[in-house]
């Protein structure tokens, strides 16, 4: 049975996967549009959703577990300016628009953009 297993492993280990989940929400603040697979934009939405709830509040301890979770300085400091045109809304940060399939693997597709 697979009661309570419903995040997905990408083929990594726990290190490697938070690593990568972490790579691919830095690129997502940096850029604020990114393509990438519909599993990979499907994991990440939660992720960078709590920063953009963090970051909306910017407190010292908020700043500091950004970020911890982020990388650097400057990453922190965008999210947080991109956060503040979301004080009024409570939630729903991130679209997610599918797309059609990759040419070499049919992978489906979807770009990840904040709203």
């Amino acid at each position: 049975m697979r009661h309570h297993d419903s995040n997905r492993k990408f083929g990594r280990k726990t290190g490697p996967r938070r690593a990568f989940l972490k790579s691919l929400a830095r690129n997502l603040v940096i850029k604020g549009r990114i393509k990438t697979t519909e599993a990979r934009a499907k994991s990440i939405r939660p992720i960078v959703e709590k920063m953009v709830t963090k970051g909306k509040n910017p407190t010292l301890a908020n700043r500091r577990l950004l970020i911890a979770s982020l990388g650097d300085e400057r990453t922190t400091a965008k999210l947080i300016k991109t956060s503040e045109q979301y004080q009024g809304r409570s939630g729903g940060y991130i679209r997610i628009v599918k797309m059609g399939p990759r040419k070499g693997d049919a992978a489906p597709m979807a770009i990840v953009e904040f709203v």
